[in-house]
């Protein structure tokens, strides 16, 4: 046994106590750009490079993603390209076994393409399928792993391990390249979004929506909801899918599992409390849209996939702008010490006549990587004391000013 003094705890009174400033300009830039990632592609024709960052709210984060290549569908050597960004909630256990396993689920329905011909679909309704396949049989085995779980004779702390993937959720946006093809297949479930940005022949951007949010704003999704279980009313309310605010998710085993099973797992290992609101489940599936996209390879373009704590702040149409004010030439990158001075600032006028989310006249040009570009002005851009405001709170009073936020952005065309 190692001996050590006892700490000695005495001081003297005092009626202030110090307290660290709020973060300086490059301390923001150092928590925005922590664990910021940028590749170049040089190996692998239509992708050029891709950025990638990562803005923390909760601890730890519920945000997860993957990104980087894989093996070619056809089997002709050309690797293809993933991306995907996984938002959590009620905890990021959902998302982060998503991780893991969604790619390899999807990627193994994938495989059953070419042992499948059919006369009436083309390879990208094919495709689209065995994605579609891949999401909804990761799913069902998150659910239905539960009930293995809670019939083993596991210990509760193992038990209670492999059942926090279903109770917790999340949502996925998983995108692949295929090179051989020129094309863009995008998957999503829940409210992350993806969204291309294309090149004009004036040079300006154009916004095109690759993904459509699936919440209770989306009049098809509450339809068809409602179509799913007639006679039940007020299922959404207040946007919200009983009190889900997607409609679509991985894990959330309250929206899907039957009303005494749920009643059991809340007993036996404190799942999520039922809510007498809830009759014939499910009500939320995992099963995504998938979009494909050809690219036309004479059109310099970028796709941006992120969580919706970005698109919280921002439109589709302002991220592209500002991706595209990105990549205008470096004399137009704005410097630091000649951006506007503000006057003191607190969150006061965001009840009143400022908005709390990105506006134009704040934005600014100083990071090498365009996915921290994203972060940074979605937040308040060039007005520093907003900023630095926003990042100052710590988890969980962070959540009042701030979701989790995850971006990738991807360059496509030699041009691009």
């Amino acid at each position: 046994m190692t001996l050590k003094n006892i700490p000695y705890l005495e001081s003297p009174p005092t009626d202030h106590w110090d307290v660290e400033p709020g973060p300086s300009k490059e301390q923001v830039t150092s928590i925005l750009s922590q664990g910021a990632y940028s590749f170049p592609v040089t190996d692998l024709e239509g992708v050029v490079r891709y950025d990638g960052a990562q803005l923390a709210s909760n601890s730890p984060c519920e945000d997860h993603f993957i990104h980087g290549k894989l093996p070619s569908l056809w089997n002709d050597g050309r690797d293809w390209m993933a991306w995907g960004v996984f938002d959590g909630h009620v905890g990021g256990q959902t998302a982060e076994l998503l991780k893991e396993k969604l790619l390899p689920f999807v990627r193994h329905s994938l495989n059953q393409v070419k042992h499948y011909p059919d006369e009436e679909w083309g390879p990208e309704e094919l495709i689209q399928y065995a994605i579609m396949t891949g999401f909804q049989n990761l799913d069902d085995s998150i659910i239905e792993t539960a009930l293995v779980t809670s019939q083993s004779e596991e210990s509760l702390p193992e038990k209670v391990k492999r059942l926090a993937p279903a109770f917790s959720g999340s949502c996925a946006l998983l995108s692949l390249y295929d090179p051989s093809r020129n094309t863009l297949h995008v998957a999503f479930t829940g409210d992350s979004r993806a969204v291309l940005g294309l090149q004009r022949p004036d040079g300006k951007w154009e916004a095109l929506p690759v993904s459509v949010d699936q919440n209770g704003f989306n009049e098809e999704e509450v339809a068809r909801i409602y179509n799913q279980h007639p006679g039940e009313d007020n299922i959404v309310d207040q946007e919200r899918v009983l009190g889900l605010g997607v409609s679509r998710a991985f894990g959330d085993c309250r929206w899907k599992w039957p009303v005494d099973f749920q009643q059991e797992m809340q007993q036996r290992f404190y799942g999520p409390m039922w809510s007498g609101a809830i009759q014939t489940p499910p009500y939320v599936m995992a099963e995504p849209d998938v979009t494909s996209v050809k690219l036309d390879t004479e059109r310099p373009c970028f796709l941006i996939m992120a969580t919706d704590g970005l698109w919280n702040m921002l439109s589709s149409q302002q991220a592209v702008d500002l991706v595209g004010k990105w990549l205008e030439p470096e004399a137009l990158k704005t410097n630091p010490d000649t951006e506007p001075t503000y006057e003191p600032f607190d969150f006061g006028p965001f009840w009143k006549d400022m908005d709390w989310r990105f506006v134009k006249e704040r934005t600014t040009v100083q990071d090498d990587n365009v996915a921290v570009h994203l972060l940074r002005n979605s937040l308040g851009g060039n007005h520093h004391e907003m900023l630095a405001g926003r990042l100052a709170f710590s988890y969980p009073s962070s959540r009042r000013v701030r979701d989790d936020m995850t971006v990738q952005v991807v360059f496509f065309n030699r041009d691009g």
